[in-house]
């Protein structure tokens, strides 16, 4: 049996929280901010070569947006997608994810340059200005694959589980015809990775003290077809072992392990918990939402 559909009709454009209206108008004041003063993007953007000593970049290059398409865009999906994820994690731990995220994506977006730059010695990798939300919108994709699965967009039937695999196919075949894929394809591949690893190992539940979702449907596998699981398994419990070995080790005497059957303080019992939290706290806004019809007679009235 199919779940109903997300993000459908009326529902689309309405109830958004307070906080992602307040992280609109931070991107919206942004964007103004460098169209006024266009110097401002050598200080807030992202250039590795200017990092140091503007360090801040790191943190402020997330919130800027650099084209009128760029901020209509990415405001309308930060509203969209925060009405979904705030009211599952809480607004403190939205916030939380936003900021871990965003400091993450920089600190692989100005490594991955800076290496570009010793092996091709091309300086364009050095001073070109990368800045933008749409990392951080990367992870909230992830994040709404993690809690609803199998919920379904209405307007194109596909699962929730494949939005950040089929957002990514996407952006990787643009990029091939577009020189400017270089200014955002790798924010959106490391906003991707990034935030599934937060979610997969460190993210924590107050209200349960756990950390993580060890869950098999949440696995890095998870992004592939099935077909290319057997091959990305393996690969992936290598890459697992070389970042997560020592803290492996260091909880074993607690009698928990950090396989893809369990993570220290999880329990995939839990993980299924939060999906169902997810699909409720879905079906609560979808049901609290007016419908097309009762704006139509409220307008109606209003006139």
């Amino acid at each position: 049996m199919s779940s109903p559909p997300i993000l459908g009709g009326a529902s689309l454009f309405t109830g958004f929280t307070k906080l992602c209206k307040g992280l609109a108008v931070v991107l919206v004041t942004g964007h103004i901010l460098v169209q006024i003063l266009p110097p401002a993007v050598n200080y807030l953007a992202l250039i590795p070569a200017r990092t140091i000593p503007f360090v801040w970049n790191l943190i402020t290059a997330g919130y800027i947006e650099q084209s009128i398409y760029g901020v209509v865009a990415n405001t309308l999906c930060l509203l969209i997608m925060g009405k979904l994820l705030e009211p599952v994690w809480g607004s403190k731990e939205f916030l939380k994810f936003i900021f871990i995220v965003n400091f993450l994506i920089s600190i692989c977006v100005f490594s991955t340059a800076i290496s570009l730059y010793y092996l091709t010695r091309q300086e364009n990798y050095l001073y070109m200005p990368i800045s933008g939300f749409q990392g951080i919108l990367a992870g909230f994709l992830v994040g709404i694959k993690q809690i609803i699965p199998d919920q379904e967009l209405s307007l194109l039937r596909i699962k929730a589980k494949w939005f950040p695999s089929l957002m990514l196919l996407i952006a990787i075949a643009i990029s091939f015809f577009t020189a400017e894929s270089a200014a955002y394809l790798p924010t959106l591949i490391f906003g991707t990775y990034m935030s599934w690893i937060y979610l997969r190992y460190f993210q924590r539940k107050p209200e349960t003290k756990l950390r993580g979702d060890p869950s098999d449907d949440f696995a890095f596998s998870s992004f592939f077809p099935e077909s290319f699981r057997p091959i990305i398994d393996p690969i992936a419990s290598i890459f697992h072992r070389m970042l997560c070995g020592r803290f492996e080790t260091s909880t074993e005497a607690h009698g928990d392990t950090l396989g893809d059957a369990s993570l220290p303080g999880s329990d995939p019992i839990e993980a299924t918990r939060r999906r169902e939290r997810g699909a409720r706290a879905l079906e609560e806004r979808l049901a609290t939402a007016p419908s097309a019809e009762e704006l139509k007679k409220d307008a109606l009235e209003n006139v």
